[in-house]
């Protein structure tokens, strides 16, 4: 009988560590389970992420987070601190999911859905609207099944930052679109001047056709190349072969930076609130014939807050550089460009014979500025492809060398530097390094 007891005890001991075991297993934390397909490990700050790359001093691989299996965008959200982020799903599905950048904790994540091109990535983007954030993904295609007549629409779905809430919205389009948020609208356009706007709040879509944009009094040029450039609060910005104008609005010819001639600034750039702009110096000014003026405007009234001489290019570019404007909005850099928005300040990094010293391609809130020797334009620069890796101080306008295998931070979110990298496998990883000191 004796024996018999402790022969059951055993198997109790036994099955009872194997329950355990079990537990330790499939419980705990750190696991994403909204929606399944694909979960990832919540990555964690006390260990750092598995992917240590070369990144500039100021920041730490020792801690921070990692995702991989993204797509090429991301978007971030700096009056929630949340970061949205691509991944597939089975079925040639795509899911969104946020991760919170301080921490890398994950949080909501969206239903998976079928994009109308499910062999890429859908785009993302940020749009703000009466103090409410939203991450939208689009895609452009056909849908047809061979009895119906085939039409080629915009699908969109527009998520709450906060809490994930979607709305699908559906436009038709005909040609290749050009979808950008430079206002408090989704503005979708074929390159020219018809445009619609979705708003991100109720879904409603307004459309814009030629037969409705004006044109300044007096302004020949602004009929020519017309073009809508993006949308400000106030409506939508436009542009001729020179001069821009927002719809019902400001006029930039009444608003050229001193020192310009009135009548031809070109917009380069459009960021929520700014527009970057190229000026002729006035008519008999000294440098006229070799340097033009750079200058950032208020989007909201259309006056200059910085502007800084250039030389004119050897030959007219194709594509003008990519404007990044830091979290809070005090800096903004462009190509060889820098304006600290809030002193007013500006450089232009050229060398003597007027070539471009560098191209920078982000900046933090702290005024450092991150970019490449003879890259051709910023994502070369961030992928380590443009030459020797820079830092640039606003603080000082000094330009310091990096190591030549040096990983620059793509934006800075909540102290925390964003990075991406492509590994053997063709999988783009996520990561976040802390900024110290």
């Amino acid at each position: 009988m004796r024996q018999r007891i402790v022969r059951l005890a055993l198997v109790g001991g036994v099955l009872l560590l194997a329950l355990l075991l079990l537990l330790a297993t499939c419980g705990g934390g750190g696991v994403d389970t909204k929606g399944g397909g694909g979960a990832e490990k919540t990555p964690s700050r006390s260990t750092g992420p598995a992917t240590r790359l070369n990144v500039p001093p100021g920041y730490t691989t020792a801690h921070g987070w990692e995702v991989s299996g993204t797509g090429p965008d991301y978007a971030l959200s700096h009056t929630t601190g949340r970061l949205a982020y691509l991944v597939k799903a089975p079925g040639d599905r795509y899911r969104l999911r946020t991760l919170d950048p301080e921490t890398g904790r994950a949080g909501w994540s969206g239903e998976a859905w079928r994009p109308l091109e499910p062999q890429r990535f859908p785009k993302l983007l940020t749009v703000a609207k009466d103090d409410r954030q939203y991450f939208v993904t689009w895609s452009f295609g056909r849908t047809g099944d061979g009895l119906t007549q085939a039409r080629t629409f915009l699908s969109l779905d527009v998520y709450d930052v906060v809490d994930g809430e979607r709305r699908r919205v559906e436009v038709p389009w005909t040609g290749a679109p050009t979808v950008t948020a430079t206002g408090p609208g989704i503005l979708i356009n074929d390159g020219g001047v018809n445009s619609a706007v979705v708003d991100p709040v109720s879904g409603e879509v307004s459309r814009i056709p030629a037969s409705a944009v004006t044109y300044p009094k007096g302004c020949t040029a602004c009929r020519q190349l017309t073009e809508v450039r993006g949308q400000t609060a106030d409506g939508l910005l436009l542009s001729g072969a020179r001069e821009f104008w927002v719809r019902g609005g400001w006029f930039s010819r009444k608003t050229a930076p001193k020192g310009a001639n009135p009548a031809s600034g070109v917009p380069t750039a459009v960021t929520p609130g700014l527009v970057l702009a190229k000026w002729q110096l006035a008519k008999g000014a000294k440098r006229a014939a070799t340097h033009q003026l750079w200058a950032v405007h208020d989007a909201a009234t259309g006056k200059p807050a910085a502007s800084v001489e250039c030389h004119r290019p050897a030959m007219e570019p194709g594509s003008y550089p990519q404007a990044v404007v830091s979290p809070s909005g005090r800096y903004l850099v462009a190509g060889n460009l820098a304006f600290d928005l809030r002193e007013r300040k500006a450089f232009c990094f050229e060398e003597d014979d007027g070539s471009a010293r560098l191209t920078l391609a982000s900046v933090t809130d702290g005024g450092s500025a991150y970019g490449a020797t003879t890259a051709r334009d910023a994502d070369e620069a961030l992928e380590g492809d443009g030459g020797g890796p820079v830092t640039m101080s606003f603080t000082t306008g000094d330009i310091e060398a990096l190591a030549p295998n040096t990983r620059l931070p793509e934006a800075e979110a909540s102290g925390v530097g964003v990075f991406r990298w492509t590994d053997r496998k063709d999988r783009m990883h996520l990561l976040g390094y802390p900024r110290v000191g």
